[in-house]
């Protein structure tokens, strides 16, 4: 399945695999806010997105959706930026998940922690991962 935003915001999924994700991403210029930083918004999306993947890849099959999500900002965040996530727990329907932002220097712009609903997915919907190998396209939903 695709997300057109996430696509528009042109993510690259590296990692998808044993309860870990890595996204990479650099924000183009109708991503960045008035200070000329990366958008908040872009951020949490990234957050998400990468916390999401985390919790898919034990589970590809399968789709999930974001019961909740707390965020915190930590430096503005700039250039090429590295999301990492993990998956920290799993019960047969929800999974807790955190992720890191970091920027081309190593240093921690923002991280999460966020709580995501396995779920079905539609009959004849695409498994994104598992189809086209891991990499094709990042599917959360």
């Amino acid at each position: 399945m695709d997300i057109p935003f996430v696509r528009h915001l042109g993510f690259v999924l590296t990692q998808f695999a044993s309860g870990q994700s890595e996204i990479s991403y650099t924000a183009q210029a109708e991503h960045l806010n008035s200070y000329g930083v990366t958008h908040g918004g872009a951020i949490m999306t990234l957050l998400d997105v990468c916390m999401a993947t985390a919790a898919r890849s034990v589970v590809p099959e399968q789709g999930v959706v974001t019961i909740e999500m707390k965020s915190s900002f930590m430096h503005p965040a700039v250039g090429l930026l590295l999301a990492r996530g993990t998956l920290v727990q799993r019960t047969a329907t929800l999974a807790f998940t955190q992720a890191t932002i970091y920027d081309a220097k190593g240093q921690a712009c923002a991280s999460a922690m966020g709580t995501f609903k396995y779920m079905k997915r539609p009959p004849g919907a695409a498994a994104g991962a598992s189809q086209a190998g891991p990499f094709a396209a990042i599917s959360t939903d």
